[in-house]
């Protein structure tokens, strides 16, 4: 489907938030500059790096591409930095992961499906994309219903109003609005935005025009702790705002008390058998089986001996996104926030 003529009046920013993401960087740049009008800003916003990604964006001879320090580390900081320190005139914001891979013509397909269904937000659907080893199981736990619970964003059903998705183009005025992000949440900031912005009359539309492509994490110790990440983060957006997990967090979130369970009654079972014992361990036995089962469909369904990785690659990122959520949950009263963005301070 060809995207629909920019109209005169987009002036867009976009904010690459990056923490050592040199082997990524000046492509990602190059793709989503594709098609964009000269008075484009584009602003990697960086937390930091040691392995010379601030120096490969300031090699890039493009005057629309412009580095920004972000002393705070975090992506939600870094856009709302991005936005008003180098914001200006801008109406429209895109956000985007140095660690993905972007389409040509990405942002013009995403103005076009904003002024075709006058949404206030465009989000994308994502794909993980394989390499070999264990990076092509996580690719295919990550893109089947085992990984994902069937989000819309990662079962590509675009076309469509949801109420979350994965962040691309938000209208810079509802943004402010009510505030951007909140700089103070590390992880699913996103949702956590969305939220607030459907709650004040903002509609997000999951583009069936355009999608993105993402780099996994490449050991399963960088897994296990990115999920960690994922499920406290989700934990800080549901107890702000009073929300109930969905059905299909719900059993990702029964993952972590099924394996402490049997972790504590394996060593009994060896010393004295019982069923009492063999009750306990059956949850996480189940758990277990049922992953390794689906990630071997899954790896004879692509042919591939390494996809078999995707059984351990989904119980990690199951086990630690229930390991975040419940330690977040049980700090939450100590360390409650309030709900809302921080924009108006990102700048100080």
């Amino acid at each position: 489907m060809k995207s629909k003529p920019r109209k005169p009046d987009d002036r867009v920013l976009i904010v690459v938030p990056t923490l050592n993401e040199a082997e990524h960087i000046e492509a990602v740049v190059h793709d989503l500059l594709d098609g964009c009008p000269p008075e484009t800003r584009l602003v990697v916003a960086d937390g930091g790096s040691t392995d010379g990604t601030p120096g490969i964006v300031q090699r890039i001879k493009d005057p629309r591409v412009h580095l920004l320090h972000n002393p705070d580390r975090i992506q939600s900081a870094a856009v709302n930095r991005a936005v008003a320190e180098l914001g200006g005139d801008a109406t429209v914001l895109v956000r985007a992961d140095a660690h993905a891979s972007y389409p040509r013509g990405f942002i013009p397909a995403l103005l076009a499906d904003m002024h075709a269904t006058g949404a206030t937000a465009v989000t994308v659907a994502m794909t993980t994309l394989p390499r070999r080893g264990f990076t092509a199981g996580v690719a295919a736990a990550q893109n089947s219903v085992l990984g994902t619970g069937g989000a819309a964003h990662r079962a590509g059903l675009g076309g469509r109003f949801i109420d979350h998705g994965h962040h691309a183009l938000i209208r810079l005025d509802a943004f402010r609005a009510i505030g951007g992000y909140d700089a103070t949440q590390t992880h699913n900031e996103d949702a956590e935005f969305d939220h607030r912005l459907t709650r004040n009359g903002g509609r997000i539309w999951l583009s069936g025009r355009t999608q993105i492509g993402y780099h996994p994490r490449q050991s399963p110790r960088a897994l296990f702790q990115q999920y960690l990440r994922f499920g406290a983060g989700r934990a800080e957006t549901l107890l702000k705002h009073g929300l109930p997990p969905r059905l299909r967090q719900t059993a990702p979130l029964l993952t972590g008390p099924a394996v402490i369970l049997a972790a504590i009654a394996l060593p009994a079972a060896m010393v004295a058998p019982s069923g009492v014992w063999l009750a306990l361990m059956t949850p996480a036995l189940t758990w277990a089986g049922l992953c390794l089962g689906f990630g071997t469909q899954l790896a004879r369904k692509a042919g591939r001996s390494d996809v078999l990785w995707a059984g351990p690659a989904a119980m990690l990122m199951h086990l630690g996104w229930s390991l975040g959520f419940l330690g977040r949950a049980a700090v939450w009263p100590a360390s409650r926030k309030p709900a809302g963005g921080t924009l108006q301070s990102a700048g100080q």
